[in-house]
């Protein structure tokens, strides 16, 4: 069994997956907000990063054409990094928001644009079809039916697989389920983000079989800021009991959530791609669950 399978499968549609994947955002050696503070990753150095990866079990990985630096594109990379993997990853992007080539971003595109913006991720990424799209949305208050109902045109055409959201809450859910499945939701979460939590969220998932996928599970309130020294005691605490790292007890904590939730940490380090892979065999008793569950004490 690869490391990554350790924690088990769940299914994206019809696609089985392992459910540690890998998010390719930090490979353009930037994040969210356009441009990079340092330089990017070299190509080769990102193509053996995904290929080690893929040989570690990981076959799913989640991108978007908005990933992008001056320098690099994280389909780019991904699209030559999947030369003799292509059937055996599934890739899941995002559409909705927009940069222009500088990296300023754009308004929410218009639902007629969305094709434009899947044939965009169609063509950086070397396929015929994309397995999952995931409509990005950009506030609570945003209703996405037009925008679903534009993507579910597409997946009947043959150009989409499956679709799922990002940024989203139950309504949003309840509305894109009305006009086509959904496969996965992708919001921020983790142990101390809980929004999906207060909202019902990730156990509303869980009921309908949809797989919730977290992104800053390690992170989380520092988003895309560089990793900064653990300060809970209680992730402290059990990292010991573990002989593990605190970033490690972070990413189990999230995949204890229930056998749904999948995980998606992206790296540019290869020991530290191995030590969330290896996440996967790590089981947290009851008892450290409840003390995770607790409120953080400040300070280790």
């Amino acid at each position: 069994m690869s490391a990554a399978a350790a924690a088990g499968t769940w299914r994206l549609g019809d696609l089985e997956v392992n459910r540690i994947g890998y998010g390719a955002m930090r490979l353009t050696g930037n994040g969210m907000m356009g441009n990079s503070d340092g330089r990017p990753i070299d190509r080769g150095a990102a193509v053996r990063i995904l290929h080690s990866a893929f040989e570690q079990g990981v076959n799913h990985i989640d991108t978007a054409a908005f990933y992008f630096s001056p320098l690099r594109s994280a389909n780019e990379l991904i699209n030559r990094a999947l030369a003799s993997w292509r059937d055996d990853v599934v890739v899941v992007t995002k559409v909705g928001p927009g940069r222009d080539p500088s990296g300023q971003w754009l308004a929410m595109a218009r639902p007629d644009r969305l094709r434009g913006q899947v044939e965009e991720n169609l063509r950086q990424l070397g396929r015929d079809h994309l397995d999952v799209v995931n409509l990005r949305v950009n506030g609570p208050g945003t209703s996405v039916a037009e925008h679903f109902g534009a993507l579910a045109e597409l997946r009947e055409a043959g150009l989409v697989r499956h679709l799922g959201l990002s940024n989203v809450r139950p309504e949003h859910l309840a509305e894109a389920r009305a006009i086509a499945p959904v496969t996965c939701v992708q919001n921020a979460y983790g142990l101390d983000s809980r929004r999906s939590d207060e909202s019902g969220l990730v156990d509303l998932c869980r009921e309908r079989g949809i797989a919730f996928v977290p992104y800053f599970a390690l992170s989380g309130l520092r988003r895309e800021a560089a990793a900064a020294p653990e300060r809970d005691a209680r992730v402290h605490t059990v990292a010991r009991a573990h002989g593990a790292t605190p970033a490690q007890i972070r990413l189990a904590w999230t995949l204890h959530r229930g056998p749904h939730v999948l995980a998606i940490p992206g790296t540019t380090n290869p020991a530290h791609l191995a030590e969330n892979i290896a996440v996967g065999a790590l089981r947290l008793t009851e008892e450290e669950l409840a003390l995770l569950d607790e409120p953080g004490v400040a300070g280790a």
